[in-house]
């Protein structure tokens, strides 16, 4: 789990990509719950919750972007 300091300090590419190895992850630990091989469940919540991280963080990313970039015209 990346902090949220960690994650504002990444571009929006770069936690969008993140966001698609955590949604792997998460397929990776469904088929282990189903499975009866998983753990903790918990970290199919903390999966989540990271992918959900990463998508706000980048999307504030780029309403910032825009607004920089509207005050300039």
């Amino acid at each position: 789990m990346a902090t949220l300091q960690e994650l504002r300090a990444l571009s929006p590419t770069e936690l969008y990509a993140r966001a698609a190895e955590l949604r792997q992850t998460l397929f990776d630990l469904r088929n282990k719950a189903n499975t009866g091989v998983l753990d903790s469940t918990a970290d199919l919540l903390k999966t989540k919750r990271d992918i959900a991280r990463c998508l706000t963080v980048a999307r504030e990313k780029e309403l910032a972007e825009g607004r920089a970039a509207a005050g300039k015209e």
